[in-house]
């Protein structure tokens, strides 16, 4: 049983990002940090749609980290933007 649910959590990932990516390709905005975005959306999405209700296993337990290191990308990402989108009168450097 672990296994299947294993199977589905990658299933449903690996068709996340395949159709992200054909999505963005179509649309003609692909790029690194917008596929990265996208990515981080559908594994959160992916990740609460496939938990289970009451055990958590040891292979959902270690998606924590690259949860979190998605979650400082994004961060960073945001960031970035927003210094582009500024003034530099407003920065202080």
């Amino acid at each position: 049983m672990p296994t299947q649910r294993r199977q589905r959590f990658i299933h449903g990932l690996l068709a996340w990002l395949l159709a992200s990516a054909l999505a963005l390709s179509l649309l003609e905005s692909i790029s690194y940090e917008l596929f990265f975005v996208v990515s981080l959306i559908g594994l959160l999405i992916v990740t609460e749609l496939t938990a289970p209700f009451n055990v958590t296993p040891q292979w959902r337990r270690r998606l924590r980290w690259p949860i979190l290191l998605g979650i400082v990308g994004f961060g960073v990402i945001v960031v970035r933007r927003i210094l582009e989108i500024l003034p530099p009168e407003v920065l202080p450097w």
